[in-house]
């Protein structure tokens, strides 16, 4: 009875890592900051980038107008700009975007994409547009900045 009992624990927990290997392993995959070829930046300091999603920063140029694409609720790639960039709960960051177009310091909020496919077909699309697509998504086409001067996967990048 007890090496049943035993075999059965060991099966069941072979099995909870197996599940949960890829999803760890998926956590672990950064984001990337994207951007249109034709901007005329390569690298933003986390300050920047911070200024820029937080719509404090508007224009890239004086006649390009920035335009924020985020990710739906529940995306992971929202999770980590809300975490990292915002430091913000999902309330929070909904009163933020309120208030600040109310306030008319914002035209209008981030636009919300559904998928990074959409990401990253909008950004080719839309002069300024910048999003955040996960790391081994970056479709080609696509600049992707530099954080700090890291790219997604060096050590330093901080939106993991």
């Amino acid at each position: 009875m007890r090496i049943l009992s035993f075999n059965r624990r060991f099966l069941i927990a072979a099995l909870a890592a197996a599940v949960a290997a890829p999803l760890i392993a998926a956590e672990q995959v950064d984001v990337a900051i994207v951007v249109r070829p034709d901007l005329p930046i390569d690298n933003l300091t986390f300050a920047e980038l911070r200024r820029v999603m937080r719509g404090d920063r508007q224009f890239w140029t004086s006649n390009l107008r920035v335009t924020l694409l985020v990710r739906a609720p529940v995306a992971r790639e929202r999770d980590i700009v809300l975490k990292t960039i915002y430091e913000m709960s999902e309330a929070q960051f909904r009163q933020y975007w309120i208030a600040k177009v109310f306030r008319a310091e914002a035209a209008a909020g981030p636009r919300i994409v559904y998928s990074n496919e959409m990401s990253a077909e909008l950004v080719a699309a839309m002069p300024g547009a910048i999003a955040v697509v996960d790391a081994s998504q970056v479709p080609k086409g696509l600049k992707v900045l530099r954080i700090d001067g890291h790219l997604p996967g060096e050590k330093g990048y901080p939106l993991r």
